[in-house]
């Protein structure tokens, strides 16, 4: 299935701008689609990683589909010179005359792969769907239906809480926006949904969220706002059923997407553009304290351009892998070393 590409743009730590920063390159060079958009990262059972994102002639246009391509670690993988080698991309779905959105990947503790995506002509008018692989993204079932109102993991992957799946879904109505979580038990067959998540003041909402382990046996989401120019989050202390409602935080958001994950150390790091108005710079901040407070660590992009909608996962190796949408012409992956910040 997959094809591998024979020559890659790889910038190594030599000339990076941080010492943490192992790896920069891009997972494709000369794609078969003029636009691409909303990246997602998994790491399968044997340690490779898969990344899927949207692609099409323009976000909305009803030739976008959902690609794919697969990350074999080379030999050393705690050598920086060592350059990533990425299959060529490879289109997995398609839904004809209707454009798709937002793909989410997620491995099961069974080794499930499951992939989650949205299909609609405008947010508002989107269905849920999941396709799912048990060959390491080799093959792929035929999509199976969310059930109504369910959308899944909207934009970041679920948060797995003792089996069970903790997705965070959103609504872009036309006159509210809103954020709850999608919860499943047994891997996207059933479903429930928490309490919604409200904005503590009268302005137009959050959506996409992003969920992570708090302080106390707490679950926490950050959200990116409307309006309010500041990343919002809400806390949950009940297993992500009912929810605080969403107060501002101290970093801001140019109403666009977010990540974050926890790391092994127990910190937890977040990538986002500190700015209200422009989707860049992309920066990764870290807090030790469960979310409550958080500092700036690096700048991933600093010139004008739109570098947004990140994916962030930790692998089993320690190393921070964050994949990201550069001016809508690529995907850009970045390794990080969590120990040299």
């Amino acid at each position: 299935m997959f094809k591998f590409l024979a020559i890659l743009f790889c910038f190594v730590s030599l000339n990076a701008s941080h010492p943490a920063i192992e790896t920069e390159e891009f997972i494709f060079i000369d794609p078969p689609f003029a636009s691409c958009h909303a990246s997602t990262l998994t790491q399968t059972h044997s340690g490779s990683l898969l990344c899927a994102w949207f692609a099409g002639t323009e976000e909305g246009a009803a030739d976008v589909g959902i690609w794919l391509s697969q990350l074999q670690f080379p030999q050393l993988p705690s050598t920086p010179s060592i350059c990533y080698t990425w299959t060529a991309p490879e289109q997995i779905v398609t839904e004809e005359g209707t454009p798709c959105w937002n793909p989410v990947l997620f491995t099961l503790p069974s080794h499930e792969i499951l992939l989650f995506y949205k299909a609609g002509g405008h947010p508002v008018f989107w269905s849920g769907f999941l396709k799912r692989s048990s060959d390491e993204g080799k093959h792929w079932s035929q999509a199976e239906s969310l059930p109504a109102g369910v959308i899944g993991p909207v934009k970041n992957k679920p948060l797995l809480l003792n089996g069970t799946l903790l997705c965070g879904s959103s609504i872009e109505s036309w006159k509210r926006w809103g954020c709850w979580i999608d919860i499943t038990t047994d891997g996207g067959r059933t479903w429930s949904k928490s309490s919604p998540i409200n904005v503590s003041t009268d302005l137009f909402g959050i959506i996409q969220p992003t969920l992570f382990f708090g302080k106390n046996g707490s679950i926490q989401l950050l959200a990116r706002s409307y309006q309010i120019g500041s990343i919002c989050s809400s806390q949950s202390h009940d297993k992500g059923k009912t929810w605080s409602p969403a107060q501002p935080t101290s970093l801001p958001n140019p109403n666009s997407a977010i990540d974050a994950v926890n790391l092994l150390d127990g910190r937890i790091l977040l990538v986002y553009n500190h700015s209200k108005k422009e989707r860049y710079p992309l920066n990764i901040a870290l807090s030790t304290d469960g979310g409550t407070t958080w500092q700036q660590q690096l700048t991933l992009e600093d010139q004008p351009g739109e570098y947004s909608y990140p994916s962030v996962i930790q692998t089993t190796d320690e190393k921070i892998h964050i994949t990201y949408t550069w001016n809508r012409t690529r995907i850009k992956h970045v390794v990080l070393n969590p120990q040299l910040f």
